[in-house]
């Protein structure tokens, strides 16, 4: 007899994802000014939403976190039930899946509410991506900064 817990994890990774996250931070030193961006893409490759934040000084751990939580926010606000998100952080996506403890007392709040998150879905697959396969989310980081550093001072 075949088992169970394998056949499941089976059905679920033939049903294709209803989009895909692309999720990514960055700061120019560590720490220093901070932005997160997480691009939403459906089944055929169009952008459904992509939201970037700036965060002031923060550490790129930080930043990498802050846009996992608000890229899966937005996902969950479209009514997305089964996701794939990618990052190209290893360092979450190993603490994501618990190969990894998350140690810095700043990234615990992030962590919990990001797995706090997952709840909102039927199924989430994450996997680490190479950069190069990020660029949408990487794209809206680095606009995210340029348009903060041209800003004037208030």
């Amino acid at each position: 007899m075949p088992n169970t817990v394998e056949t499941m994890a089976t059905l679920f990774d033939a049903l294709p994802a209803d989009a895909t996250l692309f999720a990514d931070g960055g700061s120019r030193g560590n720490p220093g000014p901070a932005a997160s961006g997480a691009v939403l893409v459906g089944p055929d490759g169009t952008v459904l939403d992509e939201v970037g934040r700036y965060l002031g000084t923060a550490t790129n751990n930080v930043a990498e976190w802050t846009a996992l939580c608000i890229g899966l926010e937005r996902a969950a606000e479209h009514g997305i039930r089964r996701l794939a998100v990618r990052l190209d952080s290893e360092l979450v996506v190993k603490q994501m899946r618990g190969e990894y403890r998350v140690k810095h007392a700043d990234l615990q709040p992030l962590h919990r509410r990001a797995q706090t998150l997952l709840r909102r879905f039927e199924h989430v697959d994450i996997k680490h991506v190479p950069r190069k396969q990020n660029k949408l989310a990487d794209r809206l980081v680095n606009h995210v900064l340029d348009q903060e550093a041209a800003a004037p001072d208030s």
